[in-house]
């Protein structure tokens, strides 16, 4: 079941991005924020987020937003799957529903943006996998030797 964030999934959230091995504690720090801030700020816009739950546990969630100055450009900031149930085609259920979610609020673009680092190859692998294409490369982005590389499906 995929559902919108409810208040109660913060802890578990916390807990399932800490597992994430590509993470480290400031790419947690900021995806809490955008939690935080969906939680807190009821009346924003920014941010939505939906939350997967299996077996009644929550198994990952994906945050999506309109990019501001656009009519029709979304950016999904993070889609995240547990470590502990990888492999089942949850991350897949997720995409398809945040697609949906740019369909149904008249999207063209769907975005996702990650690092060229090798720990992201199944990242990039999948976005491929799902038909996004590389709409843009940024050299030494993060760091040096470390691109941006936005990803993005037309529909």
């Amino acid at each position: 079941m995929i559902r919108p964030l409810i208040t109660a999934d913060r802890t578990e959230l916390k807990t399932i991005l800490g597992k994430i091995a590509q993470f480290g504690s400031e790419d947690v720090s900021i995806a809490m924020e955008l939690i935080d801030i969906t939680i807190d700020k009821i009346e924003q816009d920014d941010y939505t987020i939906f939350v997967l739950e299996e077996e009644a546990k929550v198994s990952g969630y994906y945050c999506i937003g309109l990019r501001p100055l656009t009519d029709g450009v979304y950016d999904l900031y993070w889609i995240v799957i547990d470590p502990d149930v990888q492999g089942k085609g949850l991350g897949s259920s997720l995409l398809e529903h945040a697609e949906n979610f740019v369909k149904d609020n008249n999207g063209r673009w769907l975005l996702a943006e990650t690092s060229s680092k090798k720990i992201y190859s199944p990242t990039r692998a999948f976005y491929i996998k799902k038909g996004f294409n590389i709409v843009s490369e940024i050299k030494d982005f993060y760091r040096k030797g470390e691109d941006l590389l936005v990803f993005g499906k037309y529909y």
